[in-house]
Formats: structure tokens, sequence, C-alpha cells
């Protein structure tokens, strides 16, 4: 299977398994970073080893971070403390990596030295204005494409840099966690406060590295500190939005019964089971335990008869990057779903919106999209259909479970879902049982 290649879904009878899930993307990330801020050694366990964490470890390295990782499979990250950055010889290549691309991109503002950023076709276009209006508010000196709204983008060292109280027209970890990083390097304080809250993983690894943050609401306040104090080991929590593809898979294949071990159940991340229960899934969640400051269950999950809801509000933030797969999930729902206030997705790798919309009705679906969202009535019986993945790791493995559950499909481009989960057709094989 090559990028220029397509997969063949085949239908499938039923799951049955134990899956370990990777570890989480956005954790993952934060942990580079951090590692890379602070001056003693930390080793990082579970690492994601996509392609996207692995853009930010080689965009650590080309800033002076020491990055190994041993034959154990742990990652192993020496920084030079909070200060320490240096300018790097070459433009940092964020791939396809919106994480990495607005999260340095804050780090970077208050440095002093010059810096260039890129990316891939895909994130080339998509736009760093939400990102680039608090950090100019700040002080940060940058330039680029329309006015630095686009890759590449140049980072000058600012004549000053201070913190700023920023209200955000809509909810984004990504935007947050650029003030908050961005203010690190700040004379002063800054407070964001968002509509809703969304994940919390910088604010959480920040008090892992000994930062106070003060939250009150949905606003949260941070305070520049003389360094970061790591600890010696992070354990990185499975990923939950890789276990959403089982989740609804489970959920929707008949007489299917999973195991999904070591699951992140951060409570901003969890609302595409708070979702699926609510249309009558079966999730049970055991062993529950914590991984530093991130909380960690096992998720069984079996064959349930699900129904339509409507989602919208604060529950998207905690999972606006499930919404492909949960659609899937609505098509085999009793009622009506109506998914709204979702226009960020028209922002992600591609605009998932239109493109979930395009390529479910290539399998015969009917469904209505809206500015922000998706209308669905179900239960609906697919076709196959010849997909297209757009290069998006999200859109092929949401594709593959409606496949899996109906009458097959086929994926371009399968191996995008390096991005995010480099094992997830071969998981796929292993769980799928003929026999029913």
């Amino acid at each position: 299977m090559t990028d220029m290649q397509a997969t063949r879904i085949l239908p499938i009878k039923q799951l049955q398994g134990v899956i370990d899930i990777p570890g989480d993307k956005s954790v993952s990330h934060r942990s580079v970073m951090f590692s890379a801020l602070a001056d003693t050694p930390v080793c990082i366990r579970n690492f994601l080893y996509a392609q996207d964490c692995l853009s930010t470890v080689s965009c650590m390295k080309a800033l002076g971070a020491k990055i190994w990782q041993t034959p154990d499979d742990a990652l192993w990250v020496q920084g030079n403390g909070l200060h320490g950055l240096t300018e790097p010889a070459v433009v940092l290549d964020a791939g396809n990596s919106g994480t990495t691309l607005r999260l340095l991109t804050g780090i970077l503002s208050g440095q002093p030295f010059f810096t260039a950023l890129t990316g891939d076709d895909s994130l080339r276009a998509r736009p760093m204005s939400r990102v680039a209006k608090p950090l100019r508010l700040m002080g940060a000196n940058l330039s680029g494409r329309q006015n630095g709204n686009l890759l590449p983008i140049a980072i000058q060292p600012p004549e000053t840099f201070h913190g700023i109280r920023y209200e955000m027209p809509m909810a984004s970890a990504q935007v947050k966690s650029a003030i908050l990083l961005a203010t690190l390097f700040a004379d002063s304080a800054s407070s964001v406060t968002e509509p809703y809250v969304s994940r919390d993983h910088t604010e959480r690894m920040l008090e892992t590295f000994g930062v106070t943050i003060c939250r009150e609401g949905t606003t949260v306040q941070l305070t520049p500190v003389d360094k970061l104090i790591a600890p010696p080991e992070i354990i990185v929590p499975g990923d939950i939005s890789s276990a959403a593809f089982w989740l609804v898979a489970a959920s929707i294949i008949p007489n299917s019964e999973l195991l999904l071990r070591n699951v992140g159940m951060n409570p901003t991340r969890t609302g595409i089971i708070d979702a699926l229960q609510a249309m009558g899934a079966s999730i049970e969640t055991v062993n529950e335990r914590s991984s530093g400051s991130e909380p960690v269950a096992d998720l069984k999950v079996r064959f349930a008869n699900l129904r339509g809801i409507e989602i919208g509000g604060a529950m998207i933030p905690r999972l606006v990057d499930e919404i492909p797969v949960l659609a899937v999930a609505a098509l085999s729902a009793e009622g009506r779903t109506v998914i709204r206030d979702a226009s960020e997705l028209r922002v992600k790798e591609t605009d998932r919106l239109t493109a979930v919309a395009a390529e479910l009705r290539r399998m015969g679906a009917i469904l209505e999209e809206t500015d922000d969202g998706l209308i669905i009535d179900g239960p609906q019986k697919l076709h196959w259909g010849d997909c297209h993945s757009y290069h998006d790791h999200r859109m092929a493995m949401a594709m593959a479970i409606a496949g899996s559950r109906h009458a097959g499909c086929s994926i371009d481009n399968p191996s995008c879902v390096s991005i995010s989960y480099p094992a997830f057709f071969e998981v796929l094989q292993t769980i799928a049982k003929e026999d029913v």
C-alpha cells in the first residue's frame, strides 16, 4: 500500500479483540516541545511515532534540543532551558501538522532570533490569521504570504513582547496554546477567554512542568516563569481520537465487542463518548487511572442500536476531530442526527464538512451539509463507493469504518493515516472476524 495506490475495504461481519491505543498526538507534540524548553533530560514513553509528531521532533532538534530514540522505543529529550533555544540554520518544516505550526509560532514569536516556518501543500493553504492576530497584539513580528496569513511565514525578533487579555471568537486549543506558550517569553501575564472550554493538554502539561495556571470559568491565566521544571518521565496516554474509530465501528457493526486499552480520558476530549452514549452506545469505562496529569482508562464497547441526537455548542470542541466518524455512526442511527456549530472543520486538513458529505454520498448516503454542520437521517444502507481521502488521515479512517459497516469501498492515498495512526489498517484486519 503506497501513497499513489488505493486500498479496498470489504464489509466486515463483526469485530472482536483487544486494541492497544497508540499515544495521544496532542500530548506527544507538547511533551517534546515542553521538554525541549527545560534543562534536564526527560524520558517520554508511548510517544506517537507518526508523521505529525515527528515534524515536531525535527523542528525542536533544529532549535537546538537533543532528541533520541532508545531501543525500547522511549524518546529522550535534553533541552537547554526556557531561554536556550538557538537560531535554526534551516527553514522549519511543520509538514502536515497544524499543532506543530501554531504552537511553535507562539514559542518563536518571543525569541531574540529569526526563524521561518513552512509546511506541506495542505498546511500552506490553512489560514494563520487566528493565531497571528493575538500574537501580533503581544508584539510578534510576523510576515509572509497574505500579510502572514498563509505559509511560509518569517518571524523576526520583537521590539517588545508582553502579555495580553484576549477573548477568542471561537474555542480553539491551538490558538489558546500559542498564546500561553508565547507568554512564557513575555514580560507580563496573559489571560485567554474562550466561548467554550477547548482541550486543555497545554494547561495540564504546563502544571506538570511547574507552571501555575489560574482557571476561572472559560478563562485561563498564565504568568511568565524563570524556568520549566521537567519531570524525569512522561507517559503519553492513548489517543481518544484514534480510539473513536473503534468506538464507532464496534457500535454499528453487529455482534462486535472490543476492549480498547490505555485511552486518554481528559474531560475536554471525551465528547465522542458522551455523544455515542447519548445515541445509545454500549461503552463501559474500566480500570480508571492516571498518567501524570492526564486521566486514563480502558473502554469496553459492544454493538448497540443507536438513535439520532443533536450535537452542538460546548460539546463541539470536545469532539471536533471525531465528527467525520460520528457522521458514519449517524448513518446507522434511528432518526435524525443534527451536528451544528462545527465550522472549525472547514479549516482542518481539508474542509471536513464538505469532504464528509461528498464521500458519504459516493456510497449512496443522503445527508444535508449546512454552513456549520450536517443533518443526517437514519438508518441508511450504503453501497460500494470509490472514495477520496483528501490526504486527510481522519477522512481515510472514517471512510474505512463506513465501508466496513456497509458494502465496502476503496480509499485513495490510504497511507495518509500515518499522520496519526500508522497501524490503523493492520489493526482493522486483525480484529475483523469472518464468522458470526
